[in-house]
């Protein structure tokens, strides 16, 4: 079992970089249909957003005063870590693929991550792990809807 300041940061790292990964990707792809656009989103992503993500969780942490320095630094990093690595997973797809194809490819690859451990978290508190799995895929599927048709606009009106 994962020490409850780790579990902390990585859930929060795992899910921020599935969906605000995806969201920037598909509204950068729809927008300009450039990968090195989509690719610089990712990288600005992992960088900007793990850092902001993992001082957010810091703060969030240390408001709560009910936790030791340790505990608070242990969220800290595991959610940059978390949030880093995970947004860069998504390049890999664009490393080998057509744009067009590997945004596909990345949005069944966050769903997949984000099913599952959705699953996993729901399991672990006994609760119905379809209605968890199902609330979380359709939040996701909201921003991905919604940043494309922003991306859209964006490209008609700016580009």
């Amino acid at each position: 079992m994962m020490k409850h300041s780790l579990k902390i940061g990585f859930s929060f790292g795992i899910t921020s970089a599935i969906i605000t990964t995806l969201g920037l990707m598909v509204g950068l792809h729809s927008g300009t249909h450039s990968e090195f656009v989509v690719i610089g989103g990712i990288l600005t992503i992992a960088v900007a957003d793990a850092f902001s993500d993992a001082l957010g969780i810091h703060i969030s942490e240390e408001s709560e005063n009910k936790h030791t320095t340790k505990e608070i630094w242990e969220s800290t990093l595991s959610t940059f870590l978390s949030k880093f690595i995970f947004a860069l997973t998504f390049i890999v797809p664009l490393m080998f693929l057509r744009l067009s194809t590997a945004i596909i490819v990345s949005v069944f690859w966050g769903l997949s991550l984000l099913g599952i451990f959705s699953f996993y978290i729901a399991r672990e508190q006994k609760t119905n792990p379809w209605k968890v799995v199902m609330e979380h895929l359709i939040i996701a599927g909201v921003v991905i809807v919604i940043t494309h048709y922003v991306g859209d606009w964006i490209g008609a009106t700016f580009g």
